[in-house]
């Protein structure tokens, strides 16, 4: 069953401010065309160009990136709503850094570059929104620098705990990922991550239950 382009659009970060009934007037302006994917299937690899303005209509992609050792990093996850690399979309060299995988069946509403640069120019809304996107990818990634560079395993588990726990809410998380998607993201070995969450449990810094971990003393991070 194919999704509804506009209830998703509607919380894209690019139509921010923007109900589904006028998104659809202002698509009207432009051409695009919905593209399903099947689980697992890639999206693109890294190396090979940036041919479209992609947005996630349903579903969720995974973008890693890979050293010349075999290493695999994940760098992001992709859900309902996420422009795929808009970065990449005007720029000049237009190579992409990562490979992107789809996580499961996947729709994306797909506008040639030419149709998507009109369809920003054509509302001040888009094109400030569009802005900000970009804003914010940089200081995403260099967040994601710093963590990945300059902090031991432990700093990395600690940072991935604390900042999942405002994301949540609470004390208590529940993991959305598997021990070995964790370690992917921070770039370090499974059994690191492993160790070091036994670490924690044995010094009384948190519990572990399967998926849920209550943080119970923060400093002792």
């Amino acid at each position: 069953m194919e999704p509804n382009i506009y209830q998703s659009l509607s919380i894209c970060p690019l139509f921010q401010g923007i109900d589904m009934a006028e998104i659809e007037v202002i698509l009207q302006d432009v051409s695009f065309k919905l593209v399903r994917y099947d689980k697992k299937d890639i999206y693109t690899l890294t190396g090979m160009p940036c041919k479209y303005a992609d947005i996630v209509i349903k579903g969720e992609l995974t973008t890693r990136m890979v050293s010349m050792s075999g290493k695999t990093v994940e760098v992001s996850r992709l859900n309902k709503g996420d422009i795929i690399a808009p970065a990449f979309i005007f720029a000049k060299d237009r190579t992409m850094p990562v490979s992107v995988e789809t996580e499961c069946e996947t729709f994306i509403l797909r506008f040639q570059p030419s149709e998507f640069e009109t369809l920003i120019d054509h509302d001040i809304r888009l094109r400030r929104n569009f802005i900000q996107i970009l804003s914010n990818i940089d200081v995403f990634l260099t967040k994601k620098m710093r963590v990945l560079s300059l902090f031991t395993v432990r700093e990395k588990v600690a940072y991935f705990l604390t900042d999942t726990a405002k994301k949540q809410g609470s004390r208590t998380i529940l993991l959305d990922k598997s021990r070995q998607e964790i370690a992917e993201s921070f770039g370090i070995q499974k059994f690191s991550l492993l160790r070091c969450f036994s670490e924690l449990v044995e010094q009384g810094a948190i519990e572990v239950n399967g998926k849920q971990i209550t943080i119970i003393d923060e400093k002792k991070f």
